[in-house]
């Protein structure tokens, strides 16, 4: 069925409507209201067609529609009016970087919390971290009879010690040669790029170091937990509590999953993570992949200070929430965030 002109401002009117109030919407309502030049009769046939399509869908039996999760990703694919911000907002996000810009912490907490205010949804902002780790050096070395010390340094110049409790006792020698080999291969790794290839290596290792392979296995747990280690980062949320605003989640047995998530950080990480694009991403209702926020949409930016370091801040709302204000306030926001992490990154 095609999608013809009348039909599209059919369904900008029902997203319209829905988002500003809430409440489905019938055809003498749109005719009404939005000035199409058509009457009520010919709005429900093309609302019917609409339905047949997936794109609205009629939530009791006798109410009007509203749009669908499929309603929405046409809406903000295809549809959607991009807006810029108005100046005073601009101006707010412009003074909130510069006056935080000394400390990278209190720069994420008032961007989570004053998002929350222009918004009126639910903000999640991560702090600045090197994304894709590399191994710079690493040194092994003895600390008793059943264990070692693995002191990594990665190319965020910070050496983290990790302790490792071994299979089988090493000397110093022998960890000695399994430093020098494991530099010689995989200086200037992904720490992620190591791990993946630690079957293809281990035999080699193994054999110079002159121990059997499943004696290495704890040195590979030990690797994965460091990338875990350089992984976690800070995340900073605002405005939990705008979701009981919202009549789809006044019920607190349907707003308690989204707190539950918001509670957990490594949910948050999940959320935030996966794209690494500089362009925002929606994501809507059925598509997140956290069950607890499939009635809510996710608009997502990333920010970065260059050399692989960036952030990302998402924005949690219903999935009738204003998009193109959303994406008008991270454009805004992330612009302001670059500009000022880059100069002081290039001094």
């Amino acid at each position: 069925m095609i999608l013809n002109e009348r039909k599209v401002r059919i369904l900008e009117a029902i997203i319209t409507d829905y988002i500003r109030t809430a409440e489905p919407i019938g055809s003498r309502t749109i005719a009404k209201k939005y000035g199409l030049g058509i009457s009520s009769a010919t709005i429900r046939n093309e609302m019917s067609d609409l339905e047949e399509m997936g794109l609205i869908v009629q939530p009791h039996t006798s109410a009007g529609r509203v749009p669908s999760d499929k309603g929405y990703r046409l809406y903000v694919d295809e549809l959607m009016h991009r807006r810029e911000l108005g100046e005073n907002e601009a101006a707010y996000l412009r003074q909130l970087v510069l006056r935080n810009m000394g400390a990278i912490d209190s720069l994420m907490q008032e961007t989570a919390r004053a998002l929350a205010i222009l918004t009126n949804y639910t903000t999640i902002v991560s702090e600045p971290r090197l994304t894709h780790p590399q191994m710079r050096h690493v040194q092994f070395v003895p600390l008793d009879a059943e264990s070692i010390i693995m002191v990594l340094v990665t190319d965020n110049k910070v050496a983290k010690n990790h302790t490792i409790n071994m299979s089988s006792p090493m000397d110093y020698q022998t960890l000695n040669t399994l430093s020098v080999t494991f530099n010689r291969l995989f200086s200037g790794w992904a720490l992620q790029e190591i791990l993946d290839s630690s079957e293809r290596y281990e035999d080699g290792i193994a054999q110079s170091a002159g121990v059997l392979p499943e004696a290495l296995t704890p040195v590979w747990n030990a690797l994965a937990n460091a990338i875990i280690v350089e992984d976690n980062v800070a995340v900073y949320t605002s405005g939990a509590k705008n979701i009981l605003g919202f009549p789809e989640f006044n019920d607190l047995e349907k707003a308690r999953p989204i707190f539950e998530a918001l509670e957990e950080k490594e949910m948050l990480v999940t959320l935030l993570g996966g794209d690494n694009s500089d362009d925002i991403s929606i994501v809507i209702g059925a598509e997140n992949r956290l069950e607890e926020l499939r009635n809510c949409s996710i608009i997502k930016a990333n920010y970065d200070m260059g050399q692989r370091i960036s952030g990302s801040i998402g924005i949690i709302g219903p999935t009738r929430m204003d998009y193109s204000q959303v994406v008008a306030v991270l454009n805004s926001i992330v612009k302001n965030i670059n500009s000022v992490l880059k100069g002081l990154a290039g001094g």
